[in-house]
């Protein structure tokens, strides 16, 4: 069987390698390797997203959703004094490197699965570029299991190629009653935001 980004355990052999790209201003130097998504360079919707998507202006509690090998999570956790930066996979080879480059880097980023966020955590800010590949039922079931953690004030950013449905995903946020709003636009690549308070139908 064909392994998946999104698979837990990768049973391709782990390759190693590095992978390196700027955001904001500053250079990252990250590990990655096969079985994870995009393990061998930063792909071009997350690098949209990070160059779209402004940054967080204050500390708080922040969210990786399909955290990959962590370049999220690391220019988060690098660019934003204080942060409380969670990364989540189902893949563990990906949360390795996560914590790995976390490590890396000199900074703390929480690498867990799914199931080993604590209940009662919430987030200011959730940044993703969701697995769309798993199937429209299985997305709106992982953004509808995550987007209630968001603090009222919070907010999502998403990036989502506009060929694999950006648009159609953009009026079903809207429909679920979050104020979703086109922020950016560029190589093909749809950027979200997504209000973290429900507006009433």
């Amino acid at each position: 069987m064909t392994d998946h980004y999104f698979s837990a355990d990768p049973s391709v052999a782990d390759q190693p390698r590095e992978v390196w790209f700027t955001a904001y201003g500053r250079r990252y130097d990250l590990t990655s390797s096969t079985g994870v998504f995009s393990g061998d360079r930063l792909d071009l919707g997350t690098s949209v997203l990070l160059r779209e998507a402004p940054l967080p202006t204050k500390p708080g509690t922040f969210l990786d959703l399909g955290c990959g090998y962590g370049p999220i999570a690391s220019v988060l956790a690098t660019q934003v004094p204080d942060a409380d930066v969670w990364a989540v996979d189902v893949n563990t080879r990906a949360l390795e490197l996560t914590r790995a480059n976390a490590q890396r880097l000199g900074v703390t980023v929480h690498a867990v699965g799914p199931d080993d966020v604590p209940d009662e955590l919430r987030f200011d800010q959730l940044w993703s570029n969701p697995p769309i590949r798993i199937g429209k039922a299985a997305l709106h079931e992982l953004l509808l299991r995550w987007l209630p953690r968001l603090k009222p004030d919070g907010a999502a950013w998403l990036v989502v190629a506009r060929n694999l449905g950006a648009d159609s995903l953009q009026k079903w946020l809207i429909e679920q009653g979050h104020q979703t709003t086109r922020e950016g636009s560029a190589k093909g690549f749809r950027v979200l935001r997504v209000s973290g308070s429900p507006t009433s139908p």
